[in-house]
């Protein structure tokens, strides 16, 4: 039944606007990621702007609702949004760009991380919001109109068939759009179906259809826009747009120098993974080489049993496979909760095939991984990052960490990839005194030269070894020269377990501490600008 010609066609048209809404709001923050990250903060961001726009709307189309011809107020405001929908990929660049300037160091970048993401949002996401909260409303008079019955009566049907396409919306965005369209595809969809709404309502109205059909010319014209994120430094190899983020590989170098980095949402000159020709240690300044130092201080024979939680593209792997002492035997797992980076790591980066000695659990949150496994583990690496700073509350909790403790073999060890600035960062503080609460052991903090990372260990059975320890000195073997750069008292710290913890599951003010971390270390860059 057609929009005109009965209220069932008009709840069709609702359901879609619903969906509408959905797509706008759970790809927005995927579009805004490159730029600004995909943090708590961004998806209140987000999420505020799209309430505040769709209240608007809800006001604007009850005054619209009043007016003698209702359906011609739905079929405009159907205008508008397929066109400020499909458009959003091609302004999202120029909009963030003002916001976040290209060459925005990360500890310049605190404020702009919050204010700048949500004035992005305001200026991106407000009108299509706009405009699909104006539905509701003109959905609900027109079949009041019609069936003549009770306000409530229609309020009902046009709620639930709002809810039911916000419901396949949220399904449909996450696990089939994004995967198989991209955020571009995506838009230009939901653009799409808008503009043949519009243009339906107009035909059905016997009225001039040009609204309708300046919609479609826009979605069309939106598509030959190209969508642009911060531009790679080196040469762009692949690019996919994920379930949870956009994930590329970038080339640098020639040679033995060559150097592939994995970069998901990344705007600030990060990355997620690295990978060179050789496997082994890579070059001064990355945390990955220090994850290698427990194996040599527990004079590892045989088999050296590792999970890494956060695998990325297979780094960790990498580097422990060129560095272990002679003999021994590398057995590795891995989670990474993006199958996606698994596959672009087969193809770029020599991720190594699933085999009884290279197990890769694509699709796994680290925690569940953590929980699924069976046996014990000689070194359990935490390197779960998002958005460069990013570390999820569930997997910095005391109560993780006692996970974590009670799968590690007597005398294993567990190494945490940190980031932050100092030993004294509050992140670094909060995280490593957590894991030592649960290990009931201090954590060894070690800052990696030429970083922004700290590297915390722990031992299941006892305090990890500290300079001027009989242990900690590597007489031979590839990482003694990792040893001499953070032997000095500035570089290290023995951080002991506090009461309560700092992080649990209930209260977990993690992503504060991160804020503040970038906040602390910009105070510090400008007062060295000013000496």
């Amino acid at each position: 039944m057609g929009v005109g010609s009965g209220s069932a066609g008009l709840l069709w048209l609702v359901a879609v606007a619903g969906a509408g809404t959905m797509v706008v709001e759970l790809a927005a923050v995927r579009l805004l990621a490159p730029w600004f990250g995909s943090s708590q903060a961004v998806w209140t961001n987000v999420i505020g702007v799209v309430l505040f726009a769709l209240a608007l709307g809800y006001f604007l189309g009850s005054k619209l609702a009043a007016r003698p011809q209702p359906l011609a107020a739905l079929g405009w405001v159907l205008a508008f949004g397929a066109a400020s929908t499909a458009w959003l990929p091609a302004l999202a660049a120029p909009v963030a760009d003002l916001f976040m300037p290209a060459g925005v160091t990360l500890d310049r970048a605190a404020e702009l991380f919050v204010w700048g993401s949500l004035a992005s949002a305001a200026l991106l996401f407000a009108p299509a919001a706009v405009a699909l909260g104006c539905v509701g409303p003109l959905a609900v008079e027109i079949v009041a109109r019609r069936s003549g019955g009770h306000a409530g009566s229609a309020g009902g049907k046009v709620l639930c068939a709002s809810t039911l396409g916000s419901l396949a919306g949220t399904f449909g965005t996450t696990h089939f759009a994004l995967p198989g369209l991209g955020l571009k595809g995506t838009f230009l969809l939901a653009g799409v179906c808008l503009g043949v709404l519009s243009l339906i309502s107009f035909v059905f109205q016997r009225r001039a259809t040009w609204p309708g059909i300046g919609a479609l010319v826009c979605v069309v014209l939106s598509f030959a826009a190209a969508t642009r994120t911060p531009s790679p430094t080196g040469t762009l190899l692949a690019e996919v747009q994920s379930a949870y983020q956009t994930v590329r590989v970038v080339e640098t170098g020639a040679g033995a120098e060559r150097m592939r980095q994995l970069q998901v949402n990344e705007g600030l000159d990060s990355f997620q993974s690295v990978w060179q020709p050789e496997s082994g240690l890579l070059p001064v300044g990355y945390y990955y080489n220090y994850f290698c130092l427990p194996p040599w201080w527990s004079g590892a024979q045989g088999t050296w049993r590792v999970m890494v939680l956060g695998l990325g593209a297979g780094t960790s792997w990498r580097v422990l496979e060129g560095s272990l002492p002679a003999g021994v035997r590398l057995v590795a797992t891995g989670a990474e909760i993006d199958p996606a980076v698994i596959d672009l790591a087969r193809e770029f980066l020599e991720l190594a095939p699933q085999s009884p000695e290279r197990q890769t659990l694509a699709g796994w949150d680290a925690r569940a991984a953590l929980r699924a496994m069976q046996g014990q583990f000689d070194e359990i690496i935490l390197d779960t990052y998002a958005n460069q700073m990013e570390m999820p509350a569930h997997l910095c909790s005391v109560e993780f960490f006692r996970e974590v403790r009670g799968r590690l073999a007597p005398g294993g060890w567990l190494a945490i990839n940190i980031g932050g600035f100092s030993l004294n960062d509050p992140v670094v503080q909060a995280v490593a005194a957590t894991a030592a609460t649960a290990f009931q052991s201090a954590a060894l903090c070690v800052r990696v030269p030429f970083s922004r990372n700290v590297v915390a260990y722990l031992k299941a059975n006892g305090t990890p070894f500290v300079p001027g320890d009989s242990g900690w000195s590597l007489a031979e073997g590839p990482v003694a020269k990792l040893l001499p750069p953070v032997e000095i008292s500035s570089r290290w710290a023995l951080i002991h377990p506090a009461t309560p913890a700092p992080l649990s599951d209930d209260r977990n003010p993690i992503e504060r501490l991160q804020a503040q971390s970038i906040l602390l270390a910009a105070q510090a860059c400008a007062e060295r600008e000013e000496r």
